[in-house]
């Protein structure tokens, strides 16, 4: 099954696509982790998104294209990906569906994540991460134990740059801009599926369980010429 999760930063696309990844079989692909293990590693592609990244603007549209893509061409994705974070623009929406038409394939579903605005700046802006071991807490959430200092490896937290309050207002300003055609192409396109996601967050794992459970039996009756 391929499946998109679209929604503002924060709004626990990332959380939720690591459960549901596990449980149908499929790879959670992060276009924002491939990103940051792209500047880390000091490849071209990390250094020419770093920039954008520091400053909470969407990466250009080539440089997380050929990511996206060297990554869907694995062997591990054959049978289905959660992409999270990607498409972000209606450009890069009208990429992947030439991309998985080229390979015989298209997307199934795409589940668009509700989220208020003081939901994203808390969770966002108290999130705290290792500088070791990368274990992820938050200030109010998930606190470590000592103030600063990771309970797994006691190594140094630290928050990430795009995480600061002032950036991550930006992100959602950029996201909202830059999305609005990207909704409305795929609702015409009749995949689209809202999740509200300032519930719990077993409470939104069923709604995408739900979800996804009812694009896969609607499917399935299209292929028995039912519906």
């Amino acid at each position: 099954m391929r499946i998109v999760f679209l929604g503002p930063p924060g709004a626990g696309k990332g959380t939720q696509a690591e459960t549901i990844s596990k449980k149908i079989n499929v790879p959670h692909i992060s276009s924002g982790n491939l990103l940051r293990d792209a500047v880390e590693s000091g490849a071209e592609t990390g250094i020419r998104a770093q920039y954008f990244i520091e400053k909470g603007m969407l990466v250009p549209d080539q440089i997380v294209v050929d990511i996206i893509k060297e990554r869907i061409l694995k062997d591990d994705c054959k049978r289905g990906f959660i992409l999270d974070g990607f498409p972000r623009t209606f450009s890069q929406a009208i990429v992947l569906d030439e991309m998985l038409k080229n390979l015989g394939n298209k997307l199934d579903i795409v589940l668009c994540f509700a989220v208020s605005k003081e939901s994203v700046v808390l969770r966002l802006s108290g999130r705290r991460i290792c500088s070791v071991c990368s274990a992820n807490y938050h200030v109010k959430f998930v606190p470590s134990s000592k103030e600063g200092v990771c309970d797994k490896c006691g190594g140094k937290l630290y928050q990430r740059a795009d995480d600061k309050i002032d950036t991550v207002l930006e992100r959602i300003r950029v996201y909202n801009e830059q999305t609005e055609d990207l909704v409305e192409y795929y609702k015409k396109s009749g995949i689209l599926k809202e999740i509200v996601s300032d519930t719990k967050i077993e409470t939104v794992t069923e709604n995408i369980f739900d979800a996804i459970r009812c694009d896969s039996q609607k499917k399935s009756l299209i292929n028995l010429g039912v519906v």
